[in-house]
């Protein structure tokens, strides 16, 4: 295995300046760079199936230890519809919102806390908990809103911004910027989500921004968790599945039900015991159920009469606090166009 007597060198440098202009990184990636780098240090051709997972994990724990100094760090976590583990280089301390400002322009920050907000709280409901959203629905949100326009003029938003948003161009042009860069994925139906680099870097500030604890003091207040996490493996879960029972903050990864339920012995939510019916869920998969119910609705009077009460039965829609820099509408208005849209 190459490495094991060297010291920290070019080649380990040259490893970390591959990790900064890919942002993300898996074995199969890591395998051809490493087998270039060698190549050039020994002046031999390395041949990419001679690269070894061994020889990948020794440069990642050689460049930790390099970079840690400096609060950065190579973490990783398993694709949540694939498996593959990805690896992100990851700032421990700094907000990564604020560490995008230096490479994009106020108004571009701005539009993207008002698609962040549109995956975790407009298109994120008690009902459909789909965290992801449409090319359409992204560039739609390219104007700030006029509320928070003013709000801009007045200073209280992002610092720079001309509060006048960006053009549609510009919006789509970003996304797919954010989609080179590993911050977000497109899905074949042309769905935006956050790709495993955002769910590494974002982790601590998602659930600052979008749960909410209540106020012990507050005997009616109750907490709010949109962002949620696999009772499995713990990481965030934007795609998955979801406990039956609305009420209940059970999730599951897909990768992770097959063994949960394997070692568990019984088909049935950890939480709350209801019956584990694989028909609920988490992302992408529960806009495609939305669809379902609206074509239900347009069936007929009786459909309709019957979905709105099984509607009424459930409750009402889990509460929302707009984000007073990037809010886009009440919550009111945002449940609304979930269910108009």
């Amino acid at each position: 295995m190459f490495g094991d007597d060297e010291t920290y060198n070019n080649t380990h440098r040259a490893f970390l300046q591959a990790f900064l202009a890919r942002g993300t990184l898996t074995l199969e990636d890591a395998k051809p760079v490493l087998a270039a780098i060698f190549s050039a240090h020994e002046k031999r051709e390395r041949l990419t199936e001679d690269i070894t997972e061994a020889d990948f994990n020794t440069y990642v724990s050689a460049a930790n230890t390099a970079i840690s100094t400096y609060d950065y760090e190579i973490r990783s976590i398993p694709d949540q519809n694939t498996r593959k583990r990805v690896y992100a280089l990851v700032n421990t301390t700094s907000d990564p919102v604020t560490q995008m400002s230096t490479l994009h322009t106020a108004d571009e920050i701005s539009y993207l806390k008002r698609v962040l907000d549109a995956m975790f709280e407009t298109y994120n409901t008690t009902r459909h908990e789909v965290m992801a959203i449409t090319s359409m629905q992204a560039i739609r949100l390219h104007k700030t809103p006029e509320g928070n326009r003013r709000e801009t003029q007045n200073g209280a938003a992002t610092q720079g911004s001309s509060g006048q948003g960006l053009t549609m161009m510009q919006a789509e042009t970003m996304l797919n910027g954010l989609v080179d860069q590993g911050w977000f994925e497109k899905s074949r139906k042309g769905y935006y989500s956050l790709a495993p680099r955002a769910l590494m870097e974002l982790r601590q500030w998602l659930v600052e921004t979008y749960n909410e604890l209540a106020d012990e003091e507050d005997e009616d207040a109750q907490s709010v968790f949109r962002v949620k996490t696999c009772f499995a493996c713990k990481d965030i879960i934007t795609s998955g599945q979801r406990c039956p029972q609305r009420s209940c903050l059970c999730r599951l990864h897909d990768i992770c039900i097959q063994n949960f339920f394997r070692a568990q012995k019984s088909e049935t939510c950890p939480v709350c015991k209801a019956v584990w019916t694989g028909n609920d869920f988490v992302g992408e998969r529960a806009a495609a159920s939305t669809d379902k119910q609206r074509k239900a609705k347009r069936n007929g009077p009786t459909t309709q009469r019957a979905a709105s009460l099984s509607e009424d039965e459930n409750g009402v829609e889990e509460h929302g606090v707009t984000n007073g820099i990037n809010g886009i509408g009440s919550t009111q208005d945002r449940n609304e166009e979930v269910e108009d849209e």
